[in-house]
């Protein structure tokens, strides 16, 4: 018999109902909580809070800060070189990094043209961008702002073009010139981008490079202004921390 032809009755429902929780977790990367979650499942919260505890107990799910997103456990269904496991590490290394450093963490990269959020972790008191804006806001938070200063001129003014530079803030540049640039070889020697509430305000962040071949990415820490005294101390450790590991879970998705 086939498994469409299969009898209702043969289906377990605690199992299907856990595994859409799992794709549901693994929809939000930077992580939901667990009325977010029952939202976006149907379930009701009380199932949903038995059916979350049992998948953080056996590591497909991780709990932490009240949010959860997907675990060891689900890494280990799928091949090591896969870009279901490389998306895994990513997303365990940017949480590590943003738990030591108690802020958020942002990974982006500039691919097919676009400058696009790959993933992000959030802090206390520090939540992740808007992936919603984020290509419009290149100009203004760290992460592109770096990607636009790795760029070669002709991509710069293409995506320019694209995405003018228009005022999220009354702290948004607004002119192209005003643009840092980096080189593309050892940029990493390069001083961290900063940004102070020119995304958002009371907002501030600070980005490092990441360059390999010919792919461009970067890595940003962001903070509430309250705390922008730590941001070179943040941005220093951060660019510390872009190791191999992270270069090689990144560009292999």
């Amino acid at each position: 018999m086939s498994r469409s032809a299969e009898p209702q009755t043969t289906l377990i429902a605690s199992a299907q109902r856990a595994l859409r929780l799992l794709e549901a977790a693994a929809r939000h990367p930077s992580g939901a909580t667990a009325k977010q979650l029952a939202r976006d499942t149907g379930l009701a919260l009380g199932t949903t809070y038995h059916l979350l505890r049992t998948l953080v107990h056996d590591g497909y799910l991780e709990r932490r800060e009240g949010l959860y997103r997907t675990g060891p456990a689900v890494s280990g269904l799928t091949r090591e070189d896969s870009p279901a496991a490389g998306r895994s590490r990513l997303d365990r290394l940017l949480g590590r990094i943003a738990h030591q450093l108690s802020a958020a963490v942002h990974f982006a990269w500039y691919k097919d043209g676009e400058v696009d959020l790959v993933a992000a972790a959030a802090a206390p008191g520090a939540p992740t961008a808007d992936p919603r804006r984020f290509r419009a806001g290149a100009h203004a938070h760290a992460a592109g702002k770096t990607l636009l200063a790795l760029m070669s001129a002709e991509e710069r003014r293409n995506h320019l073009a694209r995405y003018p530079m228009v005022p999220f803030t009354p702290y948004t540049l607004r002119e192209p010139a005003h643009l840092p640039l980096l080189p593309r070889h050892g940029p990493q020697r390069a001083a961290p981008i900063t940004q102070y509430q020119e995304y958002a305000l009371g907002t501030a962040g600070a980005a490092v490079p990441i360059v390999l071949g010919s792919g461009l990415a970067a890595v940003a820490v962001s903070l509430p202004m309250t705390q922008a005294h730590r941001l070179p101390e943040i941005a220093a450790q951060l660019r510390n921390r872009v190791g191999d590991d992270l270069v090689t879970a990144a560009f292999g998705l």
